[in-house]
């Protein structure tokens, strides 16, 4: 039973905490509690290891939130590369529930708005269960999803383009970082792009979150063309849009995913220098929309 929930269990953590290696403790802390457990006891074991779960990533959320008052710079979710069978269009929520974007709307809820929006909109689960996980009547977690809904009402971040798209975006993106072009950089971002670097304190980063079009393209063109002046670069599906990692000495040191409006214009740069956090992209995962499951 444990074995064909962990993927599912692995998606809500990942999607709960940010982070491939605080969601993988929080499921081993699962079943480390399932195995003692006499299974008999259990009416509904796939809420049971939901509830489970959650708890452990409410736990990790309140020790992160300590964490992240120490952290120099931005803090961007550790970045994964999916594997090529993965449709961002499949499933619309669960698809646009794993963006860099997305994930960091998370942030601005408490850890409970947070779990009761996951498990209500977007892994389906109903209220009473969602009352049951959180120790909450069932109107206090309506209050929460719809809390949850207002402060993270944001279409465009929620926003997949079509992969063709995505494609061309970042084609042109790279073409004009190359050229070192302001002006063609002006012309594929929104007028509220925002430029985000997390490098943890470990590696050079921006250590401010840079806002507007023109501020944001002159950085881009003047500073990072020069940051990375002919590193190999590679696609890759980061966090279910297309992205690229640059490579120095064969091993990954930079992750940039984008994100857009709902005109397609790019409205978000997130680059990830903090090697911690880029040592997941070296396993592509596979993701299930239907389910929101994640696994090797």
């Amino acid at each position: 039973m444990f074995e064909t929930a962990r993927p599912r269990l692995l998606g809500l953590a990942y999607r709960m905490l940010g982070s491939m290696a605080d969601a993988e403790d929080a499921v081993q802390d699962t079943f480390l509690s399932w195995q003692k457990l006499d299974k008999a006891s259990v009416a509904n074991a796939d809420a049971y290891l939901t509830t489970i779960c959650t708890n452990r990533c409410l736990d990790g959320l309140k020790a992160a939130h300590r964490k992240r008052l120490d952290y120099v710079g931005p803090w961007i979710p550790e970045p994964l590369q999916l594997a090529g069978d993965t449709d961002p269009e499949a499933d619309l929520n669960r698809a646009q529930s794993l963006t860099t974007a997305f994930l960091l709307l998370l942030e601005r809820l408490s850890p409970k708005e947070r779990a009761a929006y996951l498990l209500r909109e977007v892994f389906g689960t109903p209220y009473e269960d969602v009352a049951e996980t959180l120790n909450l009547s069932v109107p206090s977690c309506r209050q929460l999803v719809s809390r949850a809904a207002k402060h993270i009402k944001d279409p465009a971040s929620r926003f997949v383009p079509p992969p063709d798209h995505q494609k061309r975006m970042l084609s042109a993106f790279l073409e004009a970082l190359e050229s070192g072009s302001t002006e063609q950089l002006s012309g594929l971002l929104s007028e509220t792009v925002r430029f985000q670097s997390d490098g943890g304190g470990k590696t050079t980063a921006l250590g401010r979150v840079l806002e507007g079009r023109g501020d944001v393209a002159k950085y881009v063109a003047l500073i990072l063309r020069r940051l990375w002046g002919g590193a190999p670069v590679l696609p890759c599906s980061i966090n279910g849009l297309r992205g690229i990692v640059v490579l120095e000495n064969m091993r990954v040191v930079t992750a940039l995913t984008l994100s857009y409006d709902g005109d397609g214009r790019i409205d978000g740069i997130f680059v990830v220098r903090n090697p911690e956090k880029l040592k997941a992209l070296a396993t592509p995962l596979h993701h299930d929309p239907n389910s929101g499951a994640l696994w090797q």
